[in-house]
């Protein structure tokens, strides 16, 4: 194959790239449902004909590669000749490649030049209904898949251009608002074709040589700059180990750790020894776990890259069949960010105190999956109300934590604006602030928050799942740990109830849910943060007074720092 002289090689690159983020917008502008328009809860990309990652849109970090595995999938159920232009096939089976849980849908759609397979093009995102026991598909208390929803593994929807009528039926009485999640799927496939549309025309314009030239010569790229980063980082095995902290289906606390290994070429995540997948849905099978090592590496060794499976190459995964991390069917795996999440979370505490600059301290980490739902006492059709919740994130060595942004895995994604969720839902947003129990350190932790749903129907039931309530996040160099994750329930009547997971819970008209995000841990020794900022978090309102001396050894008099009691105080400690 000839080769591209650079600046073609560039121009070719960032059409690619383009298309993905083309796609990616065509699907939120045509979405019916607020997981999709408002929340993001979505990604988009393009692959070779191989199935490897060429370029991806930003969304949820969690998908960061899962679309290679999702396209790899259909290469290993269909024959390149029994794949034809027109071609679109879903899949959410966790299981053979699509990675996450079944509400995750994803659809792939090969793209043919002059009759040759060239590219595919795959996106991948929540559908706010597919079926299963709860309303809203995902549930914290199913016991194996099969009460999770719909599956759908790896088929045709599309064939040459056609709609298969009978996988929309089945799609549609499946679910519990079949126009919604329908027309979800026609969005999500017609964003495909404005992506096969520019893929074409960059073939078109450039030819079919200097555009597969420029397919590979982004992941040889990709690989390059990846290894010289890890020539960057400290060569060695570096361990963190903790605990899941769900209490999905009251099985206690899953033990999990992780063993990072550096070197010239490669960055090894061994998961071996943590616990065995239980009959609850925080398990997440092996692309899952795969999910979650991407999205960590990258952050560590490139966060500014474009993703792509050549800078993902130097990536290893091992840990045995049948763990947390690795689920074997029919294990349940609904709530399965859980797992891959705490994943993400453990190298990263492994590796703080050797690369303290690239890894802040430890977040809220839960997403706080939230599903509020019943049937709508005006119009009489259900309503799901499915959302993250953001919360706090630890502090960096030159940084305070990042205030109320969603957690590592959930990636560019948002909650549902205030005036999106009481128009579209039957409930008030009471209360939206700050959570401000952060860690403190030489510099402190984010800012978790306080979000208050009232349910104005006269029934409604909840579902949640947090992590990070027992364990908050922890805090780095002398910083001390963040605040826990927590869900109350305030009844009409006054009862309180305090807890963290729940399964259709019963509300009715009046009663209060409280989702309370945990605050980021604090980096470095208290003692070492500026007088000065102390004092502009007291005079914000972030801590007061005594906490300033409490925990910073900061005396604030007449609005100002008494620097000579500070001094005194700070000596005797």
């Amino acid at each position: 194959m000839a080769a591209v002289d650079p600046f073609t090689q560039e121009s070719i690159a960032q059409g690619l790239i383009a298309a993905s983020e083309e796609m990616f917008v065509a699907w939120a502008r045509t979405s019916q449902s607020t997981i999709i328009y408002e929340v993001l809860d979505y990604a988009a990309g393009l692959t070779d004909v191989n199935g490897d990652l060429i370029g991806q849109a930003n969304g949820v970090t969690g998908f960061l590669g899962v679309i290679t595995y999702s396209v790899k999938s259909v290469l290993d159920k269909f024959k390149i000749e029994e794949l034809s232009p027109g071609d679109i096939v879903l899949t959410n089976d966790p299981y053979t490649g699509s990675g996450t849980h079944l509400c995750d849908v994803s659809a792939v759609l090969p793209i043919f030049f002059k009759g040759e397979l060239v590219a595919f093009a795959a996106n991948k995102g929540h559908w706010n209904e597919i079926g299963g026991k709860s309303l809203g598909s995902w549930t914290t208390d199913s016991t194996e898949i099969y009460q999770e929803g719909l599956q759908l593994p790896v088929i045709k929807v599309y064939n040459k251009g056609v709609l298969n009528e009978a996988v929309r039926d089945i799609i549609a009485a499946n679910c519990r608002t079949p126009d919604m999640t329908l027309g979800d799927l026609y969005a999500q496939t017609a964003s495909l074709r404005i992506a096969e549309k520019r893929v074409v025309e960059l073939f078109e314009k450039y030819g079919r040589d200097a555009v597969l030239h420029s397919m590979q010569a982004i992941m040889d790229n990709g690989e390059k700059l990846a290894l010289q980063e890890l020539a960057k980082l400290p060569k060695g095995t570096f361990e963190a180990e903790g605990f899941i902290d769900a209490h999905s289906n009251n099985l206690g606390n899953v033990y999990i750790k992780a063993k990072v290994t550096i070197t010239d070429t490669e960055f090894i995540i061994d998961a071996t020894g943590s616990g065995a997948q239980i009959p609850a849905p925080i398990n997440c099978t092996r692309y899952g776990a795969y999910a979650g090592c991407r999205v960590v590496y990258q952050a560590i060794v490139g966060p500014d890259f474009s993703p792509n499976d050549g800078f993902f190459r130097p990536l290893k995964f091992i840990a045995p069949e049948g763990t947390v991390f690795t689920a074997t069917r029919p294990a349940p795996i609904s709530c399965n960010w859980e797992a891959f999440s705490h994943l993400s979370d453990l190298v990263a505490k492994a590796l703080a105190p050797v690369v303290p600059k690239r890894i802040t301290a430890g977040h809220f980490l839960s997403i706080i999956g939230t599903i509020l739902g019943g049937i709508d006492d005006k119009t009489g059709r259900p309503f799901v109300l499915c959302e993250p919740q953001a919360g706090g994130w630890g502090a960096g060595w030159n940084k305070d934590g990042e205030n109320g942004l969603v957690a590592i895995d959930d990636g560019e994604t948002f909650m549902i604006p205030v005036e999106v969720a009481e128009t579209k839902y039957p409930i008030i947003v009471e209360q939206y602030a700050f959570n401000l129990a952060t860690g403190a350190g030489k510099f402190r932790g984010g800012c978790g928050l306080f979000r208050d749903y009232r349910l104005l129907n006269s029934y409604g039931e909840l579902t949640t799942i947090v992590s990070r309530s027992e364990y908050p996040a922890w805090g780095f160099g002398g910083g001390k740990d963040g605040s826990p994750n927590q869900v109350d329930i305030i009844k009409s009547d006054g009862e309180h109830l305090v807890g963290s997971t729940y399964a259709r819970y019963p509300l009715h008209s009046g009663d209060t849910v409280r989702f309370i995000s945990g605050c980021g841990g604090g980096y470095g020794d208290p003692l070492e943060r500026n007088p000065s900022a102390v004092l502009e978090d007291v005079e914000n309102e972030i801590i007061t007074r005594e906490e300033a001396e409490r925990d910073y050894m900061v005396v604030i008099s007449g609005g100002k720092v008494d620097r000579e009691a500070t001094a005194r105080l700070r000596a005797s400690r």
